[in-house]
């Protein structure tokens, strides 16, 4: 065996070796993004229904630029929204959720700071009560 037939071999090896990396690193890529991508929610039997509740409040009915004494203007920090709930409680009804970065009106908040009472600032006038402490003030 000639130098010139090792080297044409060495080269021939290194770049398999190469080209077997690069797919593999190819594959390893593919199926990762696959595998991140968050699935459906799924729904069981026995999950409460999400009820739309309608509120005819005088607080729901003021126009988009006058807030009741006290409330104030509000954006959603929580990266993965919040449940809106009927009453001040883990327990309670789901009425709908609010979105990362929504603005919201906050209306009233509970004696403990865990609670607090919004208005959904998106033509829809949903009013219910979140999670204390994951929205911040714009005012």
């Amino acid at each position: 065996m000639n130098l010139y037939g090792f080297f044409k071999f060495l080269v021939g090896f290194i770049l398999a070796i190469l080209l077997l990396a690069g797919a593999s690193a190819a594959a390893v890529l593919y199926f990762a993004a696959k595998l991140t991508r968050m699935p459906e929610k799924p729904i069981f039997q026995n999950e409460k229904p999400v009820v739309q509740k309608v509120s005819t409040s005088p607080q729901a009915t003021n126009s988009k630029n006058q807030l009741e004494p006290g409330s104030y203007r509000a954006v959603v920090i929580e990266p993965i929204g919040l449940i809106l709930r009927d009453t001040p409680s883990r327990n309670s009804n789901r009425i709908g959720g609010i979105s990362y970065q929504e603005e919201v009106i906050v209306l009233e908040e509970s004696s403990d700071k865990r609670w607090q009472k919004v208005r959904v600032d998106d033509g829809s006038d949903r009013i219910g009560w979140v999670s204390g402490g994951n929205t911040e003030r714009l005012d």
